[in-house]
């Protein structure tokens, strides 16, 4: 079994051309920011070459533009790789994971329901969370999003 140095560096050599950083941040931690367009690539040699478990995914508005974190644990050798994702914020598109890990459908679907984020290919990317009243085009956890319904009381989240 390759040790934790063995596999950066295959990871860093074999995608040299589609990572933009790498950030080591500490024994048990590595961000690795990536081209949007390598995801499947590079998720898919993660999860099936190196048997990691993903973890989950996460979204933020970073008001000059979406970022997704795909979070990835190498049991073997206690260490989590987050894949960072930049989106263009006026249209933010990614291609799904959900053809290589079917664990990736609901994280999905809820961030095209509350960030705006279109995963193409994805096979069944509808409402997860919000109310069929809810409107079209209005993601909650966006920076600029402004509240719509005048008679909400939204004390306890969205």
């Amino acid at each position: 079994m390759p040790d934790r140095n063995e596999i950066l560096n295959e990871l860093k050599n074999r995608y040299k051309d589609e990572i933009v950083s790498f950030y080591d941040k500490s024994p048990r931690r590595v961000y690795i920011e990536i081209k949007s367009e390598s995801i499947v690539n590079i998720a898919s040699y993660i999860f099936k070459e190196l048997k990691a478990r993903f973890n989950v995914a996460s979204a933020v508005d970073a008001r000059s533009h979406i970022e997704i974190l795909y979070h990835f644990t190498l049991e073997y050798l206690d260490l989590l790789i987050s894949l960072r994702v930049k989106l263009d914020r006026e249209n933010p598109t990614i291609k799904s994971l959900t053809s290589v890990f079917k664990g990736s459908n609901w994280i999905e679907r809820e961030m095209y329901e509350l960030m705006g984020i279109n995963f193409e290919g994805h096979p069944n990317l509808k409402r997860l969370l919000l109310s069929d009243k809810w409107p079209e085009g209005v993601y909650p956890l966006r920076c600029d999003y402004k509240e719509w319904d005048n008679n909400a009381i939204r004390d306890r989240g969205v």
